[in-house]
C-alpha cells in the first residue's frame, strides 16, 4: 500500500456525500467488556441486526478479532456479509476507519486520520487506542487503496458531515476541543479539512448533543439530507439541556449559505427520551480504570439523526420511544426514494453512539 505525501485536493480527490452510490459498508464487531454489557453479547446481537439491515441494500464487511472471528461469522450467516480478521480496541469504525475520497473518474483513496480515543489522556474514553489508530490503514490495505495519513492531526469521521458539493458542517465543541489538536488554530484546522476533503465552505455549530461522549460529534446532532438541506436534532422543551444547543445550532445554520451560495433549509428531528441506562444495564459493564463509567444518572445522547444512508435505503435507530413513529415519518418524507428501515438502537446507545457511528460507507468507484 502506498502512503501519499500529497493531499486529496491537490490530487483531484474529494469526499462524496453519503447519498452517493456505495460499493459496501464497513463495521467492526464489538467485544469490549468495559464498554458493552454482558461481554458484548447484547451489542453483538444489535450490530448483527444492523449489518443484516444494511445487507438488504449493499454488501457489508465486518472486522472481527481473531478470538471473535468464528463467533461473528456464525452470527452473520449471510452471503452478502464478509468477515475479515482485524484487531481493534473497540467498534466505532466511523471514527477509526478511513474517510474514503474519490476523483469522479473511478479513483478511490482513503484519508487515515490520527485517532486518540476521543481525547487521549484528557477525557478520552479508554486508555489504549493503538489498534484503533491502525484500523483505517488495515482497511485501505485490504481494499488496495492509496492512503493519506494525517499524522498528528486528530479527527474522527463522526465529527464531520459533507454535502459532496463543497460544504462541511462540524462543531466547535469537538474540533476546537483542547484534547484533539491544541497546537492548531481554527484557521489551521480549516485548512487541513479543505485540503483533505476538498471542501470550500465550513459551517461551525457551537455544540453537539448534550452529554455526547464524543464531545459533540456532528453525526449525532445534524446532517445533510441533500445539497442545501440539513436535518437537526430538536426539542421545544426549554427545560431540556439540549434546548439552548438546538437554538444556537439553528441560529448558526440559518445565517449561512453553502459552498454553492444556497441558503440552508433546516428540517427538525425530535430528540427521543430523555433516555437513561438502567442499573441492571450498567451493572453488566466491566469496571476498568481508564474507561468511561456507566451510571444510570447519566443521560444518554440518543438521537434519530444517527442514521446511515445506503443504496436505496435509510438504516435508522429506534428506541421503543413514542417519537419512533414520528422519526420514521420524517425520514421517509425527506428520502421518498429510499426505504426507511428502523433497527433497535438502545444497545448501541448504551455503548456511546448509534448506527452512523458503527458504520463507514465506501463509495463506489
Amino acid at each position: 500500500m502506498i502512503t501519499l505525501t500529497t493531499t486529496p485536493r491537490a490530487d483531484g480527490f474529494f469526499m462524496p456525500a453519503e447519498w452517493a452510490a456505495h460499493s459496501q459498508t464497513w463495521m467492526v464487531w464489538p467485544q469490549r467488556a468495559d464498554n458493552w454489557r454482558d461481554s458484548a453479547a447484547q451489542a453483538q446481537a444489535a450490530f448483527s441486526a444492523v449489518a443484516r439491515a444494511i445487507a438488504r441494500f449493499e454488501p457489508v464487511t465486518i472486522c472481527a478479532s481473531a478470538e471473535q472471528y468464528l463467533i461473528a461469522r456464525a452470527a452473520l450467516d449471510d452471503p452478502r456479509i464478509r468477515v475479515v480478521e482485524i484487531s481493534t480496541d473497540d467498534a466505532w469504525v466511523r471514527d477509526t476507519g478511513p474517510t474514503f475520497v474519490i476523483d469522479g473518474k473511478g479513483g478511490l483513496r482513503g484519508v487515515d486520520w490520527t485517532f486518540n480515543a476521543w481525547g487521549g489522556l484528557d477525557g478520552g474514553l479508554y486508555a489504549n487506542w493503538q489498534q484503533d489508530d491502525q484500523v483505517a490503514q488495515k482497511i485501505l490495505e485490504i481494499e488496495r487503496c492509496e492512503r493519506y495519513r494525517t499524522e498528528g492531526f486528530v479527527l474522527e469521521g463522526g465529527s464531520i458531515h459533507v454535502d459532496g458539493e463543497g460544504t462541511l458542517i462540524t462543531t466547535e465543541e469537538c474540533l476546537l476541543n483542547r484534547n484533539r489538536n491544541p497546537h492548531l488554530s481554527r484557521e489551521e484546522i480549516e485548512i487541513l479539512l479543505r485540503e483533505h476533503l476538498a471542501v470550500d465552505k465550513i459551517i461551525w455549530l457551537p455544540q453537539g448533543l448534550y452529554n455526547d461522549e464524543t464531545d459533540g460529534h456532528i453525526d449525532n446532532f445534524c446532517c445533510f439530507v441533500r445539497p442545501g438541506e440539513v436535518l437537526l436534532a430538536w426539542t421545544d422543551d426549554s427545560s431540556d439541556p439540549n434546548f439552548p444547543r438546538c437554538q444556537a445550532a439553528l441560529a448558526a445554520l440559518e445565517g449561512q449559505r453553502d459552498a454553492r451560495g444556497r441558503a440552508l433549509t433546516v428540517h427538525r428531528m425530535p430528540i427521543p427520551g430523555p433516555l437513561h441506562a438502567s442499573a441492571e444495564e450498567c451493572a453488566g459493564v466491566m469496571n476498568v480504570a481508564g474507561s468511561q463509567p456507566r451510571d444510570p444518572s447519566i443521560r444518554l445522547a440518543g438521537s434519530y439523526v444517527n442514521f446511515l444512508i445506503v443504496n436505496g435505503g435509510i438504516i435508522a435507530p429506534s428506541f421503543d420511544d413514542p417519537k419512533d413513529t414520528e422519526a420514521r415519518a420524517i425520514l421517509q418524507q425527506l428520502f421518498p426514494e429510499r426505504q426507511v428501515v428502523m433497527v433497535p438502537g438502545r444497545e448501541i446507545l448504551l455503548g456511546g453512539g448509534n448506527i452512523h457511528c458503527i458504520t463507514q460507507q465506501q463509495p463506489a468507484a
